[in-house]
């Protein structure tokens, strides 16, 4: 197993390495921390530079590249912030991919170009007030009425809202009941009855638009149906590529506190000498680096399954398991590495604190995932509805 970037690979790093020097990425993710604010003009640049839509496909002019490629991307922008790695994200290993596998050649045409050059940008639409963990119990539905569908219900929590130009949103299809009534519609922003709630305000990713997305009487044409009921397995398929690209966000976050660890600890004074010279903190450093280590090697693992087709459930499952929980341990060693002063905003990794927890509610909690990797272990399936 070769463990090594190939040079395109390391071309890619080194490019986002000398951007992130270039356009202060340091101090852009604590301006975005501070005003809440979304950082709009990165779009048109990571379009002119192909970050956006790297892995979707050449004819629609993608970059056709292995879905590892932008893992590392995301993980290298995501040591200054989320945020700033957030469109990488999306346009790569978010919703937009789930079109790109199963959506129609005019849906593909009409929405993939404009994801590449920055113009667009696609909303995954899931969790509603009564249906998180349990996706199945989802009550946002579309009835039939001749060449459309009315589509009426609420999502919440929707990242991207009131932000992106298309929402991908799982829906019931009339009354089938479970996962067999369930498909995915694209909802496009400004179609009447379609409105959004407030912004959320949350302890950590300030500057991700976040909100609820209200559907009333919205007439959809039939031809935006993107997964028809019965194909649920689909979605849940590509969804294990966006637990890699949460996965790698996790390995930005905790990388990006690491290395702030490190250079304090070679920095700060204690008893006359730098406290990088004491064993506690060497230890702490140590613990923080094999942390990030191991969850790497699970995060390429999955993904490297992804960029031969779709990554395994388990590998990926696993892999944002223990990354989720990495990044919490790293950036709380991170605080104690800078004492008092990691409590501090003057310093970043009280944000990347914040940042690493949101990380572990996003894409499946940490106790559905052990429930899904425990039915794999086991080959067995265990219901969690009350007979």
């Amino acid at each position: 197993m070769d463990f090594s970037l190939s040079q395109e690979q390391q071309m890619l790093i080194d490019t986002l390495k000398t951007m992130a020097k270039r356009e202060n990425f340091k101090e852009l993710a604590s301006n975005i921390d501070a005003t809440g604010e979304f950082p709009r003009h990165l779009m048109k640049k990571y379009g002119d530079m192909g970050l956006l839509g790297m892995t979707l496909s050449t004819e629609y002019g993608g970059g056709g590249r292995p879905a590892i490629d932008a893992i590392l991307a995301i993980e290298e922008l995501a040591k200054f912030s989320p945020i700033i790695a957030g469109p990488v994200f999306e346009s790569n290993v978010g919703p937009v991919k789930v079109i790109d596998l199963f959506g129609t050649e005019e849906q593909k045409n009409s929405i993939i170009p404009g994801v590449c050059k920055g113009e667009y940008s696609v909303s995954v639409c899931m969790t509603e007030p009564g249906a998180g963990s349990d996706l199945t119990a989802l009550s946002t539905n579309v009835r039939e009425d001749g060449d459309h569908y009315i589509l009426n219900g609420r999502k919440a929590f929707i990242t991207g809202g009131g932000e992106a130009s298309h929402y991908l949103v799982y829906v019931r299809f009339g009354d089938i009941p479970g996962y067999k009534g369930i498909g995915a519609i694209i909802v496009e922003e400004g179609m009447p009855g379609f409105s959004f709630g407030k912004q959320e305000e949350y302890m950590g990713l300030r500057g991700m638009p976040s909100c609820d997305l209200i559907f009333e009487d919205v007439h959809i044409p039939k031809e935006n149906v993107v997964v028809k009921p019965g194909d649920f397995k689909n979605l849940m398929l590509t969804f294990d590529i966006e637990r890699c690209g949460n996965a790698a966000m996790c390995l930005g976050v905790a990388g990006g506190a690491l290395e702030e660890a490190k250079a304090y600890a070679q920095e700060r004074q204690a008893f006359g000498r730098p406290i990088c010279e004491f064993q506690a903190i060497q230890f702490m450093i140590v613990d923080m680096a094999m942390n990030l280590d191991a969850a790497r090697l699970l995060v390429y693992r999955a993904a490297t399954g992804a960029g031969q087709g779709l990554p395994s459930i388990y590998e990926s499952a696993i892999a944002k398991c223990f990354a989720n929980e990495m990044v919490m341990d790293v950036t709380n060693r991170a605080m104690e590495v800078f004492g008092g002063y990691g409590y501090s905003k003057e310093f970043p990794v009280e944000r990347m604190l914040r940042d690493g927890r949101a990380w572990r509610t996003a894409g499946g909690t940490m106790q559905m995932l052990r429930i899904t990797i425990a039915s794999l272990i086991f080959g067995r399936r265990f219901n969690q509805r009350k007979d």
